[in-house]
């Protein structure tokens, strides 16, 4: 009753109260309709803008895997790969370090040192992506062409993951980025999550005999875990839709390969840069398909994260 009441308030009281209360309802579900409205209104325009391509090649455009504008060919495949790649290399790196900083900052911490240590984790979310990209340039690149990739060849060559030349600009330096860009991201939402568990619980491990760090694995770790995955999309879908620190050290080259030290590109990096480029209503069609690849793309790992999530929730719950 009390729902219905909310959504259909009456209309034949005179005095002050309901009339503001109407008036609230309707505003908030004004707006609430106009963020609908604008997000389809976003998709529609997309899918308008791109029908020129996908009337020419129709779904084959996301598949094929040779993009030249030259020839008036083109395939979103190479740039759906690399946005997959980076972004996956990149929480692999950032998961296990977001997560260790939001456990020592809430249960390892001394007092005095959580607030800075918090306030500057929190700080490099503050960055912007093209000062990242500035010092993937000049800081980072040096650092992996010089040390990092001759070590993973040498220590895993046989993996084609650490393959190749060294060139220091490729995905592996982009996905270092994204790694950091992401972490407090993950790091701040995975502390939130931790500071929700109830001290009884913690208190309880404690009691029945487990140690401090078995109480942080089984009472803290396992309970949070639905949590921890939330935290993690939400890095995801930061690191897909990164653009501008990704192209300036990703290498942008159309290109398939499974060596992390080569060049490739990014769905969100070749419309960085080919946009201003693009000459011709075929090339613009093309760069705008593949904003809409990137839209499909990012709904269906969140579509498929919440099914993950909401599965952690039943098998935790149960």
């Amino acid at each position: 009753m009390g729902l219905i009441a909310a959504l259909f308030p009456p209309k034949d009281r005179k005095d002050g109260i309901r009339k503001s209360d109407f008036v609230f309802f309707h505003s908030l579900r004004a707006l609430a309709s106009f963020v609908i409205i604008l997000l389809i209104s976003i998709i529609v325009l997309l899918v308008w803008q791109s029908r020129e391509i996908l009337m020419r090649d129709g779904l084959s455009f996301l598949w094929r895997n040779e993009w030249n504008p030259n020839e008036n060919i083109y395939g979103a495949l190479p740039f759906i790969y690399g946005t997959l790649m980076t972004s996956l290399v990149a929480l692999v790196i950032a998961i296990p370090v977001s997560v260790s900083c939001a456990l020592f900052i809430t249960e390892l911490c001394p007092r005095w040192l959580k607030a800075p240590l918090s306030f500057l984790i929190e700080m490099l979310a503050a960055i912007p992506s093209v000062v990242y990209g500035l010092w993937g340039i000049f800081v980072l690149a040096p650092a992996v062409r010089e040390y990092i990739q001759p070590g993973l060849g040498k220590s895993m060559g046989f993996i084609p993951l650490f393959q190749g030349p060294h060139f220091g600009i490729g995905i592996l330096s982009a996905s270092i980025v994204l790694a950091i860009m992401i972490l407090p991201t993950i790091t701040t939402m995975s502390r939130e999550v931790f500071n929700a568990i109830p001290q009884l619980t913690r208190e309880a491990a404690l009691t029945l005999g487990a140690t401090r760090w078995e109480m942080i694995f089984m009472s803290v770790l396992k309970t949070a875990t639905p949590g921890i995955f939330g935290a993690v999309v939400l890095g995801l879908g930061r690191a897909m839709g990164e653009t501008m620190a990704v192209t300036m050290v990703i290498g942008n080259r159309a290109d398939i390969s499974w060596s992390l030290f080569s060049p490739g590109a990014t769905m969100a990096s070749v419309i960085a840069n080919e946009y201003p480029e693009a000459s011709t209503n075929l090339y613009l069609s093309a760069l705008t398909a593949i904003g809409v690849a990137l839209f499909l793309v990012s709904l269906l790992v969140n579509l498929l994260a919440r099914l993950i999530v909401s599965r952690f929730e039943k098998k935790v719950g149960g």
